[in-house]
């Protein structure tokens, strides 16, 4: 794989393409063979758009193993049409068994909100988060500094955002008729390159069979 693409040309990309496509044929002929024949991923993962948090790279899965939404600050709106109709095929086409709502730690978007920096369609699009800023403000102003509340509130974001797939007549219709998926809620630190689970859905917090299968 290609490191270090930061001012590459747009040609150099589709050379590093070019020998990356070389480069899986040469090992196993039938790769793309295969992905043209099915699209059958096990995940939804719903992220971050930052170019630091591409989701195949960071779980180590292959092309065709994890289908993506990547939004702003990784939020789930009810009325964002492109958001609900990945979530709708997923769960009801592909039948994916996880949704991962995963958000990161030095969010830009989150940021924006708390340093008030955010401006014309981002205001609008990060209001969620400048609701949940003020609904914790007595938790985050006991933290230590400015970067303790800005991860604070990441975390706080995804849990929101778990909790809006949850409540979703999308994944309630499934679970009703007692299907899959499990949700969850991750967080990724880009210091390290590690995920956590931070144990935020109904199941993880052992809710009924009616609320999760």
């Amino acid at each position: 794989m290609e490191r270090g693409l930061a001012g590459k040309t747009p040609e150099q990309l589709l050379g590093a393409n070019a020998r990356w496509s070389h480069g899986h044929i040469a090992a196993d002929a039938d790769y793309f063979r295969r992905l043209v024949a099915l699209q059958a991923p096990e995940f939804l993962w719903i992220g971050c758009s930052d170019s630091r948090v591409p989701a195949n790279v960071i779980t180590g899965l292959e092309p065709g193993e994890v289908f993506v939404h990547r939004n702003v600050a990784n939020l789930v709106y009810p009325a964002d049409l492109n958001c609900m109709t990945v979530l709708e095929f997923a769960v009801e086409t592909l039948r994916v068994k996880h949704i991962i709502v995963c958000g990161h730690y030095g969010c830009g978007g989150v940021r924006a909100v708390l340093d008030g920096s955010q401006r014309g369609l981002a205001a609008h699009w990060l209001a969620p988060v400048h609701e949940l800023y003020r609904a914790h403000h007595e938790e985050l102003a006991g933290l230590a500094d400015d970067e303790a509340r800005l991860d604070r509130v990441c975390e706080l974001n995804v849990i929101a955002q778990v909790k809006s797939v949850c409540d979703s007549p999308i994944v309630k219709k499934a679970w009703q008729q007692g299907n899959l998926p499990t949700v969850h809620g991750w967080i990724y630190r880009l210091t390290d390159g590690r995920l956590a689970d931070l144990k935020c859905s109904p199941c993880d917090q052992g809710h009924g069979s009616h609320e999760c299968p």
